[in-house]
């Protein structure tokens, strides 16, 4: 097994955002803290240490949560130390969130929680004072169904269809029988698909609501190696948040702070993530999960006949802090409130949004955490990279996009010069000469000697793709290889982590998969891995 990198910019897979943020460009310095490198997490320690958010009261209760969401699971022991070091002042936590995508859905799932379990391991070597531990935290609030009710598997979508409301970790597992059927059908017997199916039954079969589902495959997957899994649709957990709860239906901070940074970001060239809303909460309970609006004085749940009065939604809240539920603006907040964290670790869209939320944290006296950008991976078999190399292309080049990629490879590999560079250079020699003698004659002729030039250099684009257009044809085996290699690694035509799903890479390696994975992926290193087998 080898191991390369990329740096993140020369995939062409990275918003500017995210790429200027990496490079520590000088105009993002205001909307983050601390920069994720072995300096920054030493800062950031110190930050949190003396934080009066993180006191031993929030510890804990954040223990005693814990400690009754795993109740009914059997964890390693790894996991319970974990949870046990929480108490500790000394201990703080890397965390990563996710949707609760069936299955895990795409590979990136996996790839975020290997970096957490290996930051915690890297900061433990250059910090051994202190105990980190990594963090997964489900989005069991979400309600956004058809974004995790599925996931592909070699090219099959597998789908679990299902009428539904509210939050979706409380959703019950009725219908998953069918989807495993399904499942199974692209499944075989050996020892890889086995396990995988076996997996998937004692997660979806043997659990009546998706959370509990979720915390069982996590924990099947990462609990070895101590992975605390956490619910925020926590009763105790969120009483700890009510203060800033109230804020919000009060005084709409989020949305004054949140409104404020996305314009400055705009103004310097970014596009925003998210627009956060007046009231950035919903109403959950039972089977609903609901916008809080206010208005003419009066609190609406939206979508339902359920109205308070500003003295009746704070009672609501004081004695149903759960019936509360932070949306994509507030729950990083309410993560850093409960939780003795100093970093996040996301990708792309998650740090772009989080980068605008640095003064709203400033304001309500919460450490901002640092941002971590996630590994990303790309699998390649050792009979693939010589497929490339063979074709001449480089690991740099295979991730341009296919048009792009075929065109430069054909122009390299053709017998004939395709590119006409040097004769438009040539041609626009001439035609500034000719534009210095039309000014000495007469300026009107000016327009004449622009009109005949911009034909010219058309003409010349023109011939060009023709000629490039022939030499395609003419190199249709050598073109045809490189696309069906390509198809191969970037499946859709974009990143394979973003849609294959990790049973299809467990098929492949089985259980060396993950450990793979943790002796590969370094966090801080800051680039796109290639995993070469």
């Amino acid at each position: 097994m080898k191991v390369h990198h990329i740096p993140f910019k020369k995939t062409g897979y990275f918003s500017k955002l995210i790429n200027d943020y990496l490079d520590q460009n000088s105009e993002l310095d205001q909307f983050y803290g601390n920069f994720p490198n072995i300096e920054g997490f030493s800062n950031q320690i110190e930050l949190k240490y003396q934080s009066k958010i993180d006191s031993q009261f929030n510890r804990v209760h954040l223990v005693n949560s814990l400690k009754k969401q795993y109740s009914l699971v059997e964890f390693s022991e790894n996991t319970a130390s974990n949870i046990e070091l929480l108490k500790e002042e000394n201990t703080f936590t890397i965390t990563t969130g996710h949707q609760l995508n069936i299955f895990t859905g795409p590979l990136y799932f996996l790839y975020k929680i290997v970096s957490t379990i290996n930051l915690t391991r890297q900061l433990k070597e250059a910090f051994p004072s202190y105990n980190f531990v990594p963090v997964y935290w489900m989005a069991t609030e979400d309600h956004d169904f058809e974004e995790i009710n599925y996931f592909n598997f070699k090219g099959k979508k597998i789908e679990w269809e299902k009428d539904v409301s509210g939050a979706v970790g409380r959703l019950n597992t009725e219908g998953f029988q069918k989807v495993f059927n399904e499942f199974s059908k692209h499944l075989g017997t050996s020892i890889n698909e086995e396990f995988i199916k076996e997996l998937f039954q004692k997660a979806y079969l043997k659990h009546t609501n998706l959370t509990a589902a979720t915390r069982y495959l996590v924990n099947e997957l990462f609990g070895k190696y101590g992975l605390v899994i956490i619910d925020g649709d926590d009763k105790l957990l969120k009483k700890q948040f009510s203060p800033l709860f109230k804020d919000e239906l009060l005084q709409k901070t989020s949305y004054k702070k949140v409104t404020q940074s996305s314009k400055k970001l705009e103004s310097i060239g970014y596009n925003i993530q998210v627009n956060p809303r007046e009231i950035n909460l919903f109403y959950l309970k039972d089977d609903i999960r609901e916008r809080i609006i206010y208005q003419n004085d009066i609190f609406y749940i939206n979508n339902s006949t359920i109205t308070f009065s500003k003295e009746a939604i704070l009672k609501e809240l004081e004695k149903h802090p759960e019936r509360f539920s932070p949306n994509v603006i507030m729950r990083p907040l309410y993560q850093e409130t409960i939780l003795p964290n100093i970093c996040y670790i996301g990708g792309g869209g998650e740090l772009a949004y989080w980068l605008q939320l640095k003064a709203y944290f400033e304001q309500m006296n919460t450490p901002f955490p640092i941002l971590l950008l996630r590994n990303s991976v790309l699998f390649l078999t050792e009979k693939q990279n010589k497929k490339l190399q063979k074709l001449k292309v480089s690991l740099e080049e295979i991730f341009c996009k296919q048009g792009k990629l075929v065109d430069k490879k054909v122009k390299e590999i053709s017998e004939i010069e395709i590119d006409f560079s040097t004769q438009k250079a040539f041609l626009q020699e001439q035609f500034d000469s000719l534009k210095l003698i039309a000014k000495k004659t007469d300026q009107s002729f000016i327009g004449a000697v622009n009109a005949q030039e911009k034909k010219q250099l058309n003409g010349l684009d023109a011939l060009e793709k023709r000629l490039l257009k022939a030499q395609k044809r003419k190199l249709e085996d050598e073109v045809s290889r490189i696309k069906v290699l390509q198809d191969e690694l970037f499946p859709s035509k974009s990143l394979e982590e973003r849609s294959r799903n990790f049973s299809e890479m467990y098929l492949k390696l089985g259980k060396e998969l993950i450990p793979i994975l943790l002796n590969s992926l370094e966090p801080l290193q800051l680039e796109f891995t290639v995993i070469e087998y």
